[in-house]
């Protein structure tokens, strides 16, 4: 399967002669990650597309890093509120609140990029439909680079495994270290690295990005085991009052910049990672990989608790999104 991209950037362009834009839309857009993370480099071109596809009278102020006091868990329910206009959310930390959004961080479920969009294609009605019941609108999705263990020795093994303290973004990959021998903990990304430089964490559930981006060697970790455990998701959302206030023509054009950070993000993660590992490299990180067969089938095994869970909350609709998911994966 390709994932199809197109010109976003052509569209925009081409909007603003035949756009009659009245009234100044100034948004707060609120971003736990970095700048540089791939979330973040969307996110810039979805802020850019914006303000070019309106002829200037779209303005949302970016705030990376968690800087405007919200952390991931709590954009759900702020931009429901109407707290936050729009937010880039991983979605695995607001799982408690609404636990189709475990989907993309299952365990081992998707191998790949394409599987990883495939995914993101096949569920994304579901996810509409539950942010619509939320009061908020669904504009696109950016995905992770795969996850692996971020530690201060390789982690190929459940012996290494074994006590480690280790974060994870979700109940998800909580539970699945957990079920293979681990003291996982659920944890923000903003509480991350203080908690590594205190000895609260000693290991971190992440992608090869996200370590790269907050420069993890800085903490003492030297070793990244590349497990793949998943390719998650964050999702950018807006306050749904908001977008109704909006014209038929700052919908369309913040539709074609959703477009652009869209394809931008799906496009840059084919090479994403070898450009993490040279950084990382760089840095004298060892990357572990191959990691064992017997030790990734632990950690599947374990996996295996957190499927029959999610399905007991979410039901049919998670079970159909699995079957037809596996059924266009072997297509």
């Amino acid at each position: 399967m390709k994932i199809k991209l197109r010109s976003a950037a052509v569209t925009a362009f081409s909007l603003i002669a035949g756009f009659a834009f009245a009234d100044t839309v100034k948004w707060d857009m609120a971003n736990e990650y970095q700048d540089t993370s791939i979330h973040g480099q969307a996110q810039k071109v979805f802020t850019e597309v914006a303000a070019q596809a309106s002829g200037g009278s779209i303005k949302i102020t970016n705030h990376f890093g968690g800087s405007i006091g919200y952390k991931s868990k709590e954009h759900f329910d702020a931009v429901a509120d109407g707290a936050l206009q729009v937010a880039n959310t991983s979605m695995g930390q607001v799982a408690g609140i609404e636990p189709i959004f475990l989907l993309s961080s299952l365990p081992f479920l998707v191998g790949n990029v394409e599987e990883a969009n495939l995914l993101w294609e096949t569920a994304k009605p579901a996810y509409e439909e539950v942010f619509a019941r939320n009061n908020q609108v669904l504009l696109y999705a950016s995905p992770w680079p795969p996850a692996g263990i971020w530690a201060k020795k390789a982690v190929d093994s459940t012996e290494a495994l074994k006590g480690l303290k280790i974060r994870a973004w979700d109940a998800s990959g909580t539970a699945t270290l957990q079920g293979a021998g681990a003291a996982a903990i659920q944890m923000s990304w903003a509480d991350v690295v203080p908690q590594l430089a205190t000895g609260g964490i000693e290991a971190v559930l992440t992608s090869a990005e996200g370590g790269t981006n907050a420069k993890f060697w800085d903490q003492g970790l030297t070793h990244f085991s590349a497990v793949n455990y998943s390719m998650s998701l964050n999702m950018t959302h807006v306050n749904r009052d908001a977008w109704d206030a909006l014209t038929d023509d700052h919908r369309a054009a913040l539709m074609t910049a959703a477009q652009a950070a869209s394809d931008m993000a799906w496009g840059a993660l084919a090479n994403r990672v070898a450009e993490n590992y040279a950084e990382m490299r760089a840095n004298a990180i060892t990357v572990v990989e191959p990691v064992p067969a017997d030790f990734l089938a632990a950690l599947s095994g374990a996996g295996e608790e957190v499927y029959a869970d999610w399905i007991g909350k979410v039901g049919d609709v998670g079970q159909k999104i699995l079957d037809n998911y596996r059924m266009a994966r072997t297509n």
